[in-house]
C-alpha cells in the first residue's frame, strides 16, 4: 500500500519504479526501486531542488522519519527530499534468505552481483530521468557516500551539490589496507570502552568463558558463541552507545536454581543485534564495496589474524570486534547459512568493475562538501585525507566532535555546516 499522506508539516509521497536488474543487459529482468519524497507542506507547491538521500550499509533501507527534525529539517528548508531505498532493502524488491531460497547458488551469485554502488547510482539516474528532473544534490552518509563518489565520477553532469558525511572512501586502497586501519581503530576504541567502564572487562571475560564452556541458544535455536559475541562491537563507533553496552553487559547473567546463566533478556537482545540476519547484503557484499578488479577473500578475516588479541582464548581478555564480516557468520547466523556457497563465491569474485574515476574526481566541478571524523571508526580518516586530495572543488569540515553517526546525532547542524561550504564554493567557483 503506498499512498501520498499528510502528516503535521509534511508531506510523503511514496514512488516505485521499475528498473533494470542489469543496466547492461535493460530488456532482461526488472526489479522494483521504491522512493520517497517528503516535502515541507508550505512548500509543497513550489519548484524545489532535489537532494536524494543515500543510506549508509550497504543493505539498509533510507530512514523512515517520523517528524520533522535532525538533518532532515535542515534539507527542508531549501529541498525537495527524496529517500532512495536503494536495491534489494525495505520495499525495493528485497534480498533476504527467502527471497534468494528459489535460486540456485549461481543465479544466486549474479543476481547478488548487480547490487553494489555502481547500480545503486544506476538506479538514481533512471529515477532522475523518470521524475523529469534536470539535476539533483546527493547526502550520503557512509557506504552513501562511496556512492556519492561513484556518481561524482560517472554522471557528474546529472549533480548541483554533494553532501558526503563519513563516507569519503579510499578511491584506490585493498581491503586489506582497510581492514588493518580499522582493526587499529577498534582496538582503540575498546581500549576506550574497558577504561571508562573497568568492571566491564571482567564482565565480558565471564560471558565468553560461559559461552567457550556451555552450549548457550539465541531465541532462534541458533547457538551463541564468543565470535557473534564479540561482533557487537560495532556499536563503539557510534556516539551515546557505549553506557547502553554496558548497562546490557551489566544484567547478563541470572540466578537459576542456585546456578548463573546467560539470561533470555541479554540473549534475545544479542540476536537483535544480528541485522546480517534481516539485511543480508550487508555480509554478504560488504567487503566487496572495497573490490575494483581484485577479490576480498574474507579480508577481514585474513587479517584478524595480525591482530591476535582478537582471537579470543581463556586466560586472555576479551575484545570486540567491528564493522567486519567473516565466513564463519554463514556457518553460525541461522539466516545466513542458506547462503553460505554464493557467499564464498562472492567473497572470491576478482572481476568487480572500477567503482571511481580517478581522473574525473581530478577535474570534478560539482561543489562537494565532507564531514570528516577524525575518530571515525567504520571510515579510516588517513584514507579519507588522501580522497581529498584527488577530488577537485571539494571541501571538508574535519571534527572529533562526532562519531560516524554524526549525521544521525547531530544532523540539522551538520548539514548546514555543509551548505555553507558548499556555498563558499559556489562563491569562489562564481
Amino acid at each position: 500500500m503506498q499512498t501520498t499522506f499528510i502528516d503535521g508539516d509534511l508531506v510523503y509521497r511514496p514512488h516505485s519504479f521499475e528498473v533494470p536488474l542489469n543496466y547492461d543487459h535493460p530488456s532482461d529482468k526488472t526489479i522494483t526501486v521504491f522512493a520517497r519524497e517528503i516535502v515541507a507542506k508550505q512548500h509543497q507547491g513550489s519548484d524545489l531542488p532535489w537532494l536524494v538521500y543515500l543510506q549508509g550499509g550497504p543493505g539498509f533501507p533510507s530512514p523512515r522519519p517520523d517528524s520533522n527534525s535532525g538533518w532532515l529539517k535542515r534539507a527542508l528548508q531549501a529541498y525537495r527530499v527524496l529517500l532512495l531505498d536503494q536495491r534489494g532493502t525495505g520495499q525495493s524488491t528485497v534480498i533476504s534468505h527467502q527471497t534468494l531460497a528459489g535460486q540456485s547458488t549461481d543465479q544466486q551469485v549474479a543476481y547478488l552481483s548487480q547490487f553494489r554502488a555502481d547500480n545503486i547510482v544506476r538506479d538514481a539516474e533512471f529515477i532522475r530521468e523518470s521524475l523529469n528532473v534536470k539535476q539533483w544534490s546527493i547526502l550520503g552518509q557512509s557506504f552513501g557516500g562511496f556512492c556519492a563518489l561513484h556518481y561524482l565520477s560517472y554522471y557528474p553532469q546529472s549533480l548541483t551539490r554533494a553532501f558526503i558525511t563519513g563516507g569519503l572512501a579510499s578511491l584506490t586502497r585493498h581491503a586489506d589496507d582497510v581492514y588493518r586501519a580499522t582493526y587499529q581503530r577498534v582496538l582503540n576504541k575498546n581500549a576506550q570502552f574497558f577504561n571508562r567502564f573497568p568492571s566491564a572487562q571482567q564482565r565480558c571475560n565471564e560471558i565468553a568463558d560461559y559461552l567457550v564452556d556451555n552450549q548457550v541458544l539465541l531465541p532462534n535455536g541458533q547457538r551463541f558463541t564468543v565470535e557473534q559475541f564479540q561482533l557487537i562491537g560495532i556499536n563503539l563507533g557510534r556516539s551515546g552507545a557505549e553506557l547502553p553496552m554496558y548497562y546490557l553487559l551489566e544484567e547478563a547473567f541470572v540466578e537459576v536454581d542456585g546456578k548463573r546463566e546467560l539470561s533470555y533478556a541479554f540473549l534475545n537482545n544479542m540476536l537483535v543485534e544480528q541485522t546480517y540476519q534481516t539485511n543480508p547484503i550487508y555480509a554478504i557484499l560488504h567487503e566487496s564495496i572495497y573490490c575494483q578488479h581484485t577479490a576480498s577473500n574474507w579480508s577481514a578475516h585474513r587479517v584478524r589474524d595480525e591482530y591476535p588479541q582478537c582471537h579470543y582464548k581463556k586466560g586472555q581478555d576479551f575484545c570486540f570486534t567491528g564493522e567486519m564480516v567473516y565466513p564463519w557468520m554463514f556457518d553460525q547466523l541461522e539466516c545466513l547459512k542458506p547462503l553460505k556457497i554464493a557467499a564464498e563465491q562472492l567473497a572470491e569474485k576478482a572481476d568487480w568493475p572500477t567503482l571511481y574515476s580517478i581522473e574525473q574526481l581530478s577535474k570534478n566541478t560539482v561543489p562537494v562538501a565532507a564531514a570528516v571524523y577524525l575518530a571515525d571508526m567504520y571510515v579510516e580518516y588517513a584514507y579519507s585525507k588522501e580522497t581529498l586530495s584527488t577530488l577537485n572543488n571539494a571541501k571538508a569540515w574535519e571534527t572529533n566532535e562526532y562519531e560516524h553517526n554524526g549525521l544521525k546525532a547531530d544532523g540539522e547542524r551538520i548539514l548546514d555546516r555543509l551548505i555553507q561550504l558548499a556555498d563558499e564554493l559556489d562563491d569562489h567557483q562564481g
